[in-house]
C-alpha cells in the first residue's frame, strides 16, 4: 500500500492553493493525494484554544493515516516538521516547499525581519483582508509572473471561507517564535525540500545553513521561482516532487 501524500498550505491561505498542482501530483502518486486545511483556515471546523503550534499540530495529526508523506508549504512546513517529530508513526517523509525550520531573522540566521511580522500583526487587527493581499504580493516578489501568480492565488483562496482571526494571529506568532532547527537536525524521518532562489521569505542563505544542519537533507532550488514555486513554475515543481517521491 502506497503512503498517502498530504498537502499542508501556508499562512493566510487554505487548501485551495493546491488545486493547480493536485491533479498532477495525484497522477504521479497513484491518486493517493489529499490536501488538508490547517485548523482555523478554509473548511476546518475546529480552532484550538489556546492556538499554539502544538495544539494545532495535534488536531492535524489526528487526520493523518500512518506513514503519510507530509508536504508543507511555508507555515505548513513547520507543521510538517513538528508532526514528524511528535507523532513519528504518522509520518514517513517530509517535503518542505519554500519553508525553513526557523522563519525569523536572527543573526547569523537569515529570515523574515522582525518588523515585517510585527507590522503584519498590527495591520491584521484593522485590515485583515488587505494584510493577506500584501502577504500574497511578498510571496510572488521576484517571480517573472508575479502579478499573475497573485491573481491566481487569490482566485483559488476565494473558493473557501476566510480564515479565523485567532488562526491568523497565532500563525504569525508561530512564524516569529518557533525555532525548529534542533528538530530539523535530528528529525526521525527523511526531509526533502523545494525552494525558489528569489524567495524573500526564505532567503537562499538560509538554505545553505539548513544543509549544514542536516547532512542527509536533499533539496532542489528553482532558479526563477519565488515563495510559491508550485504556482509560478508548476512543471519544474512537479518534476522535483517526482524525484523526491
Amino acid at each position: 500500500m502506497q503512503n498517502e501524500l498530504v498537502l499542508l498550505h501556508g499562512w493566510g491561505m487554505n487548501k485551495g492553493v493546491w488545486q493547480l498542482v493536485q491533479p498532477e501530483l495525484a497522477f504521479i502518486h497513484n491518486n493517493n493525494v489529499r490536501s488538508i486545511d490547517l485548523p482555523g483556515y478554509g473548511n476546518s471546523k475546529i480552532c484550538p484554544n489556546p492556538y499554539t503550534l502544538h495544539s494545532a499540530a495535534a488536531l492535524l495529526s489526528e487526520q493523518l493515516k500512518p506513514h503519510s508523506i507530509l508536504m508543507g508549504w511555508s507555515l505548513g512546513g513547520l507543521f510538517a516538521l513538528y508532526i514528524a517529530k511528535h507523532w513519528p508513526e504518522k509520518v514517513a517523509k517530509v517535503i518542505l516547499v519554500a519553508a525553513s525550520p526557523f522563519f525569523a531573522e536572527q543573526a547569523p540566521w537569515p529570515g523574515i525581519k522582525a518588523q515585517v511580522l510585527t507590522q503584519f500583526k498590527e495591520q491584521l487587527v484593522n485590515h485583515g483582508e488587505k494584510t493577506i493581499e500584501r502577504f500574497l504580493a511578498i510571496q510572488a516578489m521576484g517571480s517573472e509572473s508575479a502579478r499573475d501568480d497573485v491573481k491566481q492565488l487569490k482566485q483559488l483562496l476565494n473558493q473557501y471561507k476566510a480564515p479565523e482571526n485567532e488562526a491568523l494571529t497565532a500563525g504569525l506568532d508561530i512564524l516569529q517564535n518557533e525555532d525548529l532547527r534542533a528538530l530539523f537536525t535530528h528529525c526521525p524521518v527523511p526531509i526533502s525540500a523545494i525552494f525558489g532562489r528569489l524567495d524573500a521569505l526564505v532567503p537562499y542563505r538560509a538554505i545553505v545553513q539548513m544543509a549544514a544542519l542536516n547532512t542527509e537533507f536533499e533539496y532542489e532550488v528553482l532558479d526563477k521561482a519565488s515563495h510559491a514555486p508550485f504556482i509560478s513554475h508548476k512543471n519544474e515543481f512537479i518534476s522535483a516532487v517526482k524525484s523526491m517521491l
